[in-house]
């Protein structure tokens, strides 16, 4: 990676170390996770026959995969922090022998992208992190054609995602009232108006967002479940005494208890689908 802005050194550090190898090694199961989003992200792109698409946060790459399945004889690229993730992308590619499809680590706030190359600028839960979002968001604006569009789908605020305080929430670390919202993190596109005042900062046009829920899912059963999340939130746990500890593990097994059914261990969840466009000179 060329280049990392100062202001996501921390995001860099986090996803391209012990974080980002988390995510790999469970990759299939952050994809299930939000599987009842893909269709309507997929949607909402309509990535079409020729298309080019920069996937942004692309993470293990199955969004860019399935784009660069629709685009046909078109282009995708897909951009991480993590080289662990992006290693999992590539072999997915390999696997499914998808030769129109490639994958850089790069800081997509500052990374030089080719001007004017892209018809759909794509990103699922992966946009929220950039710490100078107008500064990103009008790079990625340089990059997509006149005409071109971006589709992000973003969750909204935590009082809305029942899985936020029925995980991080019984462990002590779900963001309370007085969180900034607007900060670097997975809600700093939560507030509409925040959304169009970031997009239109930075030269979007036609900023739209819909409202959209589903079901988060976590694991077949509660042990299931319990395993993953005790790995994911390792680091909070780590910050407690051990009674508090397994004081904590015992309330999200509860919690998950509570939230189990024939289809696994699945909390509400509610995000945004924003799309906008870059204006025809």
């Amino acid at each position: 990676m060329e280049s990392v802005h100062e202001t996501n050194l921390t995001q860099a550090q986090s996803w391209d170390g012990a974080g980002g190898e988390y995510w790999a090694a469970h990759a299939e199961r952050f994809d299930r996770a939000v599987a009842g989003y893909q269709d309507r992200l997929e949607e909402a792109a309509a990535v079409r026959r020729g298309d080019h698409v920069l996937d942004v946060g692309c993470g293990g790459g199955l969004t860019a995969l399935r784009a660069a399945r629709a685009s046909v004889d078109g282009e995708v690229l897909g951009v991480d922090l993590s080289r662990q993730l992006l290693d999992v992308a590539r072999r997915r590619a390999e696997a499914e022998r998808l030769r129109n499809v490639r994958f850089v680590h790069a800081d997509a706030q500052v990374h030089a992208f080719e001007p004017d190359r892209h018809d759909v600028v794509v990103s699922r839960t992966g946009a929220m992190f950039f710490g100078d979002p107008v500064a990103a968001f009008a790079n990625l604006l340089g990059t997509t054609r006149p005409g071109g569009r971006l589709t992000l789908l973003t969750w909204q605020s935590p009082d809305r995602n029942e899985w936020i305080g029925g995980t991080l929430g019984v462990l002590g670390g779900a963001p309370g009232p007085a969180v900034d919202l607007d900060a670097p993190g997975m809600f700093s596109l939560s507030r509409p108006d925040r959304v169009r005042e970031v997009l239109g900062s930075a030269g979007w046009a036609q900023v739209s967002l819909d409202g959209v829920e589903a079901q988060e899912w976590f694991g077949e059963d509660v042990d299931d479940a319990l395993g993953f999340l005790r790995g994911l939130f390792g680091w909070l746990l780590d910050e407690l005494a051990p009674q508090e500890r397994d004081a904590a593990v015992e309330r999200l097994r509860e919690s998950l208890a509570a939230h189990a059914g024939p289809d696994g261990v699945q909390f509400g969840s509610a995000a945004w689908l924003v799309t906008a466009r870059k204006e025809s000179p």
